[in-house]
């Protein structure tokens, strides 16, 4: 199950995979020209929009790799990430102050330093294997934080920006669960249409109408002036 969705509306959509078919199928993504947050799958990086990325996803990655491999530099970005935080829920302005951007970047970029020394590029394997050589998770995280700076610290530039994804994942959780109980739908229409009535139920929710009398408006056929006085 796919969701999209924004602090007023939601559309779910099933699909077989979760990969560039199944988005491309949903017509979202494919003419959407916003900023999308998401968490660096890299199906995503297809589309020519503005890229996002989560970082409540950052902060469990960065959890582990303090406490499972014990580099300090992951909880130094932690704590950044979280007074940056705090910094933008802070301003009341469009924007934070430029001298204050940029003391954030050079920290971050002194902590990216810092991951990269204790993290350097693995040797080449004197035999000789197809692709790429593998990387720790640790160094895979720090050379992603390096080299998506803007799509990670997005929420900084633009106050509007979320620091997470969090909208997605509490739209998805309802569906989640039905999975998790039921394990399956017996038929496509049958997912389809799920997905048609809860994103319906969760957009009505959203903008505060009641939603029996919504529900009702569908089948006397007043759904769409219902939809149009969202707008």
């Amino acid at each position: 199950m796919l969701v999209a969705s924004t602090n007023n509306y939601t559309c779910y959509f099933p699909h077989k995979h979760r990969g560039k078919e199944a988005m491309d199928e949903m017509g979202i993504l494919p003419d959407f020209k916003g900023i999308a947050i998401h968490d660096h799958f890299k199906p995503y990086f297809t589309y020519k929009c503005f890229h996002a990325l989560c970082n409540a996803h950052h902060l469990r990655e960065l959890i582990f790799v303090y406490e499972e491999y014990d580099q300090k530099w992951a909880k130094s970005m932690i704590d950044l990430l979280l007074e940056i935080k705090e910094a933008t829920e802070k301003t009341k302005n469009k924007k934070l102050n430029r001298e204050l951007i940029r003391d954030f970047e050079r920290k971050y970029n002194r902590i990216i330093k810092a991951g990269l020394k204790v993290n350097p590029p693995p040797e080449p394997s004197k035999e000789k294997k197809r692709g790429r050589v593998k990387k720790s998770k640790p160094g895979n995280l720090v050379e992603r934080l390096k080299n998506f700076i803007d799509s990670v610290l997005a929420f900084m530039y633009n106050l509007k920006v979320p620091f997470d994804n969090n909208q997605g994942e509490r739209d998805l959780r309802m569906g989640k669960v039905k999975q998790k109980i039921s394990g399956l739908f017996r038929s496509y229409d049958g997912a389809l249409n799920f997905c048609r009535i809860r994103g319906y139920i969760s957009t009505v929710r959203k903008n505060g109408l009641p939603v029996p009398e919504s529900i009702r408006a569908v089948f006397e056929k007043k759904a769409l002036t219902l939809i149009m006085s969202l707008n």
